[in-house]
């Protein structure tokens, strides 16, 4: 059934990740109801808000990163294609600064 997708660690991992964001979002929303919040991005925002807005830009980074794997070998001169961890890491860390800062 779940042949189609490449179920590899850093795959398996940012999909954790999401699930336990989600998670953790939803008792933080319980425990402490959220308001909204104007930072960086062109509207204000509560915390669910910049989550999605965040979680969209980390999918977009690590599609982008999967994408361009194959370039990236050939601009930088790579026997390999570059780690998925580094475009899982620049992509946790952009959605830490949206959910700080936006």
């Amino acid at each position: 059934m779940l042949q189609w997708m490449v179920w590899t660690t850093p795959v398996a991992v940012f999909f954790i990740c999401i699930g336990l964001m989600l998670v953790g979002m939803t008792v933080w929303e319980l425990k402490s109801p959220t308001s909204l919040r104007k930072g960086f991005l062109p509207i204000a925002t509560t915390r669910g808000d910049r989550l999605f807005i965040g979680l969209m830009i980390m999918a977009w980074i690590n599609l982008a990163y999967v994408g361009l794997g194959e370039k990236m070998m050939d601009w930088f001169g790579l026997e390999d294609s570059p780690s998925l961890w580094i475009g899982f890491a620049v992509s946790l860390l952009v959605l830490a600064w949206v959910m700080r800062k936006g």
